[in-house]
Formats: C-alpha cells, structure tokens, sequence
C-alpha cells in the first residue's frame, strides 16, 4: 500500500486532519496526525480513531503503524518550545 493511500484514508476518516505518511516498504507506516478532533482525549483513544480510519487494512496491508496524533494547540506549543 502507498503511503499516500494510507494518508488520504485518514483524512477521508478525520476531516480537516493534517496528515503525513511515511514508509520505506510499503507495508510499515509512521503517520502524523493533526487534528482538533483530538482535543481532550488520550493518546490511546487517538490511536483508536486514526486505526479506525484504516480499518481491516490494519494487520494485512498495512503490518505496522507508528503514529504520532498531536492537536493544532500541541503543535503550536511544540513549535514554540
């Protein structure tokens, strides 16, 4: 699976979401994702919105994903350390 493909089913699942794809196989990923929709929750619950986003891809073509799900307010901050 392409990267950009991984990407553009997690901005289909999280509108609005800035997302980033990587992979140098084509079957493990690092995503970030930016989204508001992550405000107030906890990293795993995070998670469990972007795996949604990906479905039964998860665990066939996609065998690993690394993810880093940030909001815009934590990007700033991070930015501003």
């Amino acid at each position: 699976m392409h990267p950009d493909d991984v990407a553009n089913l997690i901005r289909t699942g999280l509108p609005g979401a800035l997302v980033s794809v990587e992979s140098d196989d084509q079957t493990h990923f690092a995503a970030r994702v930016i989204s508001s929709e992550f405000a107030g929750r906890r990293a795993i619950a995070r998670h469990q919105m972007i795996y949604r986003t990906l479905g039964e891809r998860v665990g066939r073509e996609i065998h690993a994903l690394s993810i880093e799900a940030l909001t815009p307010e934590e990007v700033a901050s991070e930015s501003a350390g």
